[in-house]
């Protein structure tokens, strides 16, 4: 991709959200403003900057890296993600709005009238937020390191510090607006190119991988190791080596790679002969085209692994504190449900894309899955099957849309984040929010920088499966049984979100983990759902005196359609 083009478009798209964030600022001078954007949002533009903020860079470059290494597998990602949506309509976003609460700690304190509770909930919310930040930051220096070659976390910091000057600027009614215009921008930096990829793939003959063996190099090909890679050479190959190769410096000459594993430092080119077999990274599978087009192969235990992922990804939207806060924004609970709606549809139209993606880049940009860096397919095919000038311009537009789904989602997250600090942590009101705006932006980018790299849709898979454990059962149980206690949502709160948190922990800074072990910890829901659940509604039947008191008026706010005139102003914590 041509640098210069792609810096003009990270440029574009970074003014662009300053400048349509400083409208916001002319608009936010409360706390409500900043807050919820004082509840008059309305559906369409709402549910426009959910698919901003939702559309992350799991969404934008994960889900297509993902199919390119796995397959069938992964098209569960974009159903679950979209369903989710689907689950949080039937069952949450109606009686949320009406709660006229804040944040999700204010909602557990309304609900349970407990402040141990709502702490525990501020908790998890900072929790999830900088784990769901995190892999945007370390995704936008890929993108950046891809078009410049310059250093990962260049990429990361100005995501961070526009993100930052937009929450600051206006809060949520200012990015209610980016937000917007981002989602729109990402539609279209995806659907475009797509028409130009399949138009080269049709001239070209409709190539189709072949479907007994594992992918090869079908021409002569140069690969460019940008980070140290351990890979796995099936067939005994020889290639051009100039860089360090298992230890050895070479410039340039033959180098028989055996069958087996390889080290491959940063900054070192192969040149592999036409017909060589593809070698994977260590932490990739090796499948054949058949198994790679069919379900339940590529991962260990993958029956399991599936059902976890379905499970969260399904029940992990209606506890992501970024997706629920948009719902205060809406005037009234009729108005949530038609903005959930709208978001179903604008989800749906996004996530046929990706798939299209991850397909082409099985056959046009194998050597990915060597490098290990499948993230970056989308921002890849448009050079390597378009080529020339228009390759070009569309790689821009790719570039330009990837960084609009990281500036989106991030700022969608600091907010949240932000909100929650701001409220329990720091003394409330707008300098606090301020304040705690910092604090949501600078943790997740230092890790970032620090921890190790992993596949961008993974760790915000383990940031659904930390909601769907802890937030989900405090929402569909708080919202629809009264005999939630304080005791029994604590209990839950703190063994499904607390186990589910430790092993995206171990994700994160240990690993690769083998077997079990392995499959347990990359995917958590399956068991640390029915967990929370489990806790939550026995120690409540345990505890019955735990029951809030003024439990009967709250099921009545919570369920009593805005038309009925019932009395639901703006709810505020006891603790201010």
């Amino acid at each position: 991709m041509n640098a210069g083009l792609g810096v003009a478009a990270v440029v574009a798209v970074v003014v662009a959200a300053v400048l349509i964030g400083a409208f916001g600022l002319r608009l936010s001078r409360t706390t409500s403003d900043f807050y919820v954007a004082s509840r008059t949002v309305s559906p369409l533009w709402n549910a426009s900057a959910i698919g901003g903020e939702y559309l992350s860079a799991a969404s934008f470059l994960g889900i297509a890296g993902l199919i390119l290494a796995y397959g069938a597998d992964m098209l569960w990602l974009p159903v679950g993600w979209t369903g989710g949506y689907l689950v949080l309509l039937v069952l949450v976003s109606a009686p949320l709005r009406r709660s006229g609460a804040y944040t999700l700690p204010d909602f557990a304190e309304a609900r349970l009238e407990s402040m141990a509770v709502r702490r525990m909930a501020t908790v998890l919310v900072v929790l999830i937020g900088w784990l769901y930040l995190m892999p945007q930051f370390q995704s936008a220096g890929l993108v950046l390191r891809t078009i410049t070659g310059g250093p990962a976390w260049v990429g990361g910091l100005v995501v961070a510090v526009v993100v930052a000057v937009n929450v600051l600027s206006g809060g949520m009614r200012s990015i209610t607006f980016v937000q917007a215009f981002q989602y729109w921008l990402k539609l279209t930096a995806l659907a475009l190119p797509v028409f130009f990829l399949l138009s080269a793939w049709y001239a070209g003959g409709r190539p189709a991988p072949e479907r007994e063996t594992p992918p090869v190099f079908t021409d002569a090909v140069t690969v460019s190791v940008a980070a140290d890679v351990t890979i796995r050479v099936e067939e005994p190959v020889v290639v051009t080596a100039k860089g360090k190769v298992d230890g050895r410096v070479r410039h340039g000459e033959p180098v028989a790679l055996a069958r087996g594993a390889h080290e491959v430092t940063a900054d070192t080119t192969l040149g592999f002969p036409a017909g060589a077999r593809v070698p994977h990274a260590e932490n990739l599978p090796v499948l054949t085209d058949h198994e790679w087009a069919l379900p339940l192969h590529g991962r260990e235990h993958p029956l399991y692994a599936t059902y976890s992922l379905i499970l969260a990804t399904f029940l992990g939207t209606m506890g992501l504190p970024h997706v629920l806060v948009r719902f205060y924004t809406n005037p009234d609970g009729r108005a949530a449900r038609r903005t959930t709606l709208a978001v179903l549809t604008l989800l749906g139209a996004f996530y046929l894309l990706p798939a299209v993606y991850g397909t082409l880049g099985r056959i046009y940009t194998p050597e990915l899955l060597m490098t290990g860096r499948t993230d970056a397919v989308v921002l890849t095919l448009p050079m390597r099957m378009v080529g020339g000038t228009a390759g070009e311009l569309l790689g821009a537009l790719v570039t330009a849309g990837a960084f609009a789904a990281f500036l989106s989602t991030s700022s969608g997250l600091a907010v949240s984040v932000a909100g929650v600090i701001g409220q329990d942590i720091l003394r409330g009101g707008v300098q606090s929010f301020r304040a705690a705006t910092l604090l949501a932006v600078a943790v997740p980018l230092v890790l970032a920088i620090g921890a190790r790299s992993l596949a961008v849709a993974d760790v915000v898979g383990l940031a659904f499966a930390v909601a769907a454990s802890s937030f989900c059962p405090l929402l569909v149980l708080g919202i629809w049984w009264r005999r939630l206690s304080a005791a029994g949502a604590m209990a839950g709160l703190l063994v499904g979100g607390g186990l589910a948190g430790a092993a995206g922990i171990a994700v994160v800074t240990g690993g690769p983990y083998a077997g079990w072990t392995g499959a347990l910890l990359a995917q958590p829901a399956a068991w640390t759902v029915p967990i929370s659940f489990t806790v939550m509604i026995v120690v409540s039947l345990l505890t019955p005196g735990g029951v809030p008191r003024g439990v009967a008026r709250t099921m009545v706010r919570l369920h009593t359609p805005e038309t009925l005139n019932v009395d639901r102003g703006d709810w505020r914590p006891r603790s201010t």
